[in-house]
């Protein structure tokens, strides 16, 4: 029992002291102080991880040869009115930097030219579309021709 007196006890002669203020360090905001109190984040980017994870991508679609034979008869259409910037939709496949498969893009625009040596569609705009990821072309310039 006079252990425990004794440990009530223990800081009597100090108890009633003024708090001491430092005159060197000036005080901690109480923004800061509560701060120090918050949940460790043990796992930092987890959530970002987890999140990137669950993003879903398309896969890209190989063409067969019909397909591919209708979109170079276009590109050839193109190119012949390459002088007017005709006006097209192309659908091209965006390949995703951080995982496998991509997403399909429809863009809408002029088309400024077609440079055969970079394998490029390059719109009005700027936009420049590899010819080795486009999926379809359309517009009115190809007439009643089918669309891929």
């Amino acid at each position: 029992m006079d252990d425990k007196n004794t440990n009530i006890n223990r800081y009597d002669d100090i108890i009633h002291l003024p708090h001491h203020v430092s005159s060197v360090h000036p005080p901690m905001p109480v923004s800061d102080r509560a701060a120090q109190f918050a949940p460790f984040a043990a796992l930092t980017g987890h959530d970002a991880a987890i999140k990137e994870t669950a993003r879903l991508t398309d896969e890209r679609v190989e063409l067969d040869e019909n397909a591919k034979a209708v979109l170079d008869e276009k590109l050839r259409m193109i190119q012949e009115m390459l002088a007017r910037q005709p006006e097209i939709t192309v659908t091209y496949f965006q390949p995703d930097e951080k995982k496998s498969g991509g997403r399909y893009i429809s863009a809408t625009g002029n088309v400024r030219k077609i440079d055969m040596y970079s394998h490029l569609i390059i719109m009005a705009d700027g936009l420049r579309i590899p010819l080795s990821e486009i999926y379809g072309i359309e517009g009115n310039i190809f007439g009643y021709t089918e669309n891929f």
